[in-house]
């Protein structure tokens, strides 16, 4: 059973920088590959972006590219997402998601890919 948990999230100004974590355990970490997710009200559950198990490769939406960036530690069994330039558009659950098995190139992009969940992070942009 692979757990995953959150933090990080806060509510902050648009325009300011956040770096949320995600702590996995239960599962090799270096054998998972990993993702992040967000959910804005009312709205569906979205890809941000993913990363291989070895951090090779790394996939994301259109709409996180060149301001936000994945990352993972495979020492620590962390995940992480900083985000620059935050705007009012960003306020959503984040949620970080494990996939296992899969090459090692493998960075999935759709929900239906992901074995596992976090609980998600609440991040708050003001204007």
């Amino acid at each position: 059973q692979v757990r995953l948990l959150e933090s990080g999230g806060g509510h902050v100004q648009a325009g300011d920088s956040l770096k949320l974590s995600c702590a996995v355990s239960g599962h090799t970490f270096s054998s998972i590959s990993l993702g992040w997710f967000r959910q804005a009200p009312g709205k569906e559950r979205e890809f941000v972006a993913s990363i291989s198990r070895m951090s090779d490769y790394s996939y994301y939406d259109d709409s996180a590219k060149g301001r936000m960036t994945i990352s993972r530690d495979n020492d620590k069994n962390m995940l992480y997402l900083q985000i620059h330039s935050l705007s009012p558009e960003d306020t959503a659950v984040y949620y970080c998601a494990a996939r296992l098995g899969g090459s090692l190139y493998y960075t999935p992009a759709t929900a239906k890919d992901y074995n596992y969940w976090g609980q998600g992070t609440q991040v708050t942009v003001s204007s």
